[in-house]
């Protein structure tokens, strides 16, 4: 099977600072300890298994707030290592920036000087369940945040949206503010609040909101985050609600490697997704897997 993955986190602990990592703790996603080891291209191309990873887009991963700039350098130091044995991974680098920080403007500056640099990713997740609040505030709402995630366009930047369904109707109205600006929502919407039927529409509902805005995509991703014990069965429902709501040309499956290897192989996810959409045409399937990845962030 030939896929082009387009949320990975690579991190090298001997060579560079990620705090999360530095003194890792448990979150209702995982023990962060268990991820407090180096994870390389040549580790994803060596457990890939059948899966033939034509390209891969690297989402930051939360590598030192004092010098986001210095992981996109890294990153592509990585791609143009003469004999890189996972054939110039990554291929485009969503890369980190606080749109709130008086120094956005000269940060977003600065990532547009390397030649793989797609989009920018900021975590928004903000929950009333500290369990589940990543940020505390409501960067969407603020006037410098706003201001800087304009500038994304002059670039010709995507953003990469990790957001709860809560947040969805004002993520929503940011998209329709921004036209220009691509927006993709990333691990399906992160449906969070299971337990209700509430819940439910909130996160149907959300997403429907964010499909109506032609500018806004979403990656079918980081299911296992909430789902530990996923099988092909309990991903389906969320797989294909999200499909029904983008349609197969703004949908497109992830892997969120190497976290949700915590919870399963990297061959077996990608099957899982192959086996909820079995019946989809061939084109379909080619724009989920791979075409609609290539296109968003232009690989």
């Amino acid at each position: 099977m030939q896929v082009v993955d387009p949320h990975v986190h690579f991190w090298d602990l001997d060579t560079h600072h990620y705090p999360w990592l530095a003194k890792p703790a448990t979150s209702f996603v995982c023990d962060a300890r268990e991820l407090k080891h180096n994870y390389l291209p040549a580790d994803l191309v060596r457990e890939a298994g059948d899966i033939d990873v034509l390209k891969v887009v690297h989402v930051e991963a939360n590598h030192d707030p004092a010098d986001p700039v210095e992981e996109t350098r890294w990153l592509e130091s990585l791609a143009d290592a003469d004999g890189n044995p996972a054939r110039g991974l990554p291929n485009a680098i969503v890369a980190a920036c606080d749109l709130s920080a008086a120094n956005a403007a000269a940060i977003l500056a600065q990532h547009a000087v390397f030649k793989r640099v797609r989009g920018i990713r900021q975590i928004l997740n903000v929950h009333a369940n500290p369990l589940y609040d990543y940020v505390g505030r409501h960067y969407m709402r603020e006037a410098a945040w706003r201001e800087h995630f304009a500038l994304l366009e002059q670039h010709g930047f995507s953003f990469d949206l990790q957001l709860y369904p809560a947040q969805m109707e004002e993520a929503a109205a940011l998209a329709r503010a921004y036209p220009g600006i691509a927006l993709i929502v990333n691990h399906g919407g992160m449906f969070v609040d299971r337990s209700s039927v509430a819940g439910w529409r909130a996160w149907r509902d959300g997403l429907r909101l964010l499909a109506a805005c032609p500018n806004v995509s979403v990656k079918i991703s980081g299911l296992a985050m909430f789902d530990h014990t996923w099988s092909v069965e309990s991903l389906r429902p969320y797989v294909l609600e999200a499909i029904d709501a983008f349609g197969a040309q703004r949908a497109m499956f992830a892997s969120n490697f190497p976290v949700d290897r915590l919870f399963g192989s990297y061959a077996d996810l990608w099957h899982a997704y192959a086996a909820i959409v079995n019946d989809a045409s061939e084109s379909e399937k080619a724009a989920l897997f791979r075409g609609n990845a290539e296109r968003i962030y232009r690989i």
